[in-house]
């Protein structure tokens, strides 16, 4: 089990960042390397293949769960029987297609807190640093 295992509950073949690249109180910031053999590629789209934009968010939440993480932990707090939980997606953007073979850069940045709810926007971004997704989510620890 990595160290992003550790942090958060999700595993393969549902975990969607490879290594946390920084994080600090008011960010988080993940890489993945999209390989060629994923399932989700063989049927989106059968010779053209682009990674649905589904997954590109799901890597966003993923990275602000690790924030999320994070951020309690720094606060004293355990994140033992808590599950960062999305609750809320708005104003999906998608803006250049992501491809098998593809190196994303993933961000997630807070906004601010609302009774326990945590409010955050997310970027996706090829390894040409050509921006693919923009999302702002919510999050909440149940």
């Amino acid at each position: 089990m990595g160290p992003i295992e550790q942090i958060i509950p999700h595993r393969p073949p549902f975990l969607f960042i490879d290594e946390i690249v920084s994080l600090d109180e008011n960010s988080a910031v993940a890489r993945r390397q999209l390989r060629r053999e994923e399932p989700h590629f063989a049927g989106h789209y059968p010779g053209n293949p682009i990674m649905p934009g589904v997954l590109l968010c799901e890597a966003v939440f993923q990275t602000g769960a690790v924030y999320l993480s994070e951020r309690i932990a720094k606060a004293g707090e355990t994140m033992e029987n808590r599950t960062p939980i999305l609750s809320r997606i708005n104003e999906a953007k998608f803006k250049h297609m992501v491809k098998p073979g593809d190196e994303i850069t993933i961000e997630a940045r807070f906004v601010e807190t609302l009774l326990g709810f945590y409010f955050m926007r997310g970027t996706v971004r090829t390894g040409e640093g050509k921006l693919a997704l923009t999302v702002a989510f919510v999050l909440a620890l149940k």
